[in-house]
């Protein structure tokens, strides 16, 4: 008798168990009734038929999948490896269920194909260069083949791209190439510059002589500010001139 109330009891929790469900905020119930869909329930209390109805529990927050490198040749025959994250929710639970067998399994899948297809149409400046743009196409293009599932794609994001060492190597050597020729054209441009200030300043010169001369007293007051043993300085023409005339009349 007492094994008789155990078993009954048992089998009252079992269906007491398979009849009542509560589902989260988060969460969908799609309900089949003898294997045919009849509507999606939830979240709450949900109420099942014993043995009639069956129900399959479909999550709607968003999904952060992480794509595994994948080996990419690119448009210029470069042959890198590049990994991804993936966002994507459900929005139709009802199509998430019938339509695919693994939404998240599939996604997963159509992901890792067009993330070689895509980036191969590009070349290997523009992958590095370029990458929101190659977000945004990777995300149309995985977006427009979960549709039929019901699944949205929100963003695709390249994570890294894993060049070989010697596209490194030669990569270096031409940023460094190319840091030497703006250092190059910087240097030119300041040379020309300060030719261009000389000439300036010659010319001003040229139409008034005292300037000269006071550009001259200015260097002998600049020289005699150091602390020298020696000081050399050049003297004008014009000061030693009347001394040189005098000097051959004497003779």
């Amino acid at each position: 008798m007492f094994n008789l109330i155990t078993i009954i009891f048992i089998l009252i929790i079992l269906l007491i168990a398979n009849t009542i469900k509560i589902l989260k905020e988060y969460e969908r119930g799609v309900i089949f009734r003898l294997g045919r869909f009849v509507g999606v329930r939830g979240p709450g209390l949900i109420i099942l038929i014993p043995v009639i109805e069956k129900m399959v529990k479909v999550n709607l927050r968003t999904f952060v999948m992480d794509v595994p490198p994948q080996d990419v040749i690119t448009k210029d025959n470069v042959s890198v490896k590049v990994n991804a994250v993936v966002y994507f929710r459900v929005l139709h639970p009802e199509k998430a269920v019938l339509e695919v067998e693994d939404f998240y399994y599939a996604t997963s899948q159509i992901s890792q194909t067009t993330l070689r297809s895509i980036l191969g149409q590009f070349e290997l400046d523009d992958l590095l260069s370029n990458r929101e743009k190659i977000n945004m196409e990777l995300q149309s293009v995985i977006d427009k083949h979960t549709d039929p599932w019901g699944v949205k794609v929100s963003a695709v994001e390249i994570k890294h791209i894993d060049l070989p060492q010697e596209m490194q190597r030669a990569m270096a050597r031409q940023a460094e190439a190319e840091r030497e020729r703006r250092a190059k054209i910087i240097h030119a441009d300041g040379e020309l510059q300060s030719a261009e200030r000389l000439t300036q300043a010659s010319e001003i010169m040229s139409r008034s002589p005292i300037t000269l001369q006071l550009r001259y007293l200015q260097t002998l007051n600049e020289i005699a500010s150091e602390k020298n043993s020696t000081i050399l300085f050049p003297i004008p023409m014009e000061i030693i001139k009347p001394f040189l005339k005098k000097e051959d009349k004497d003779e």
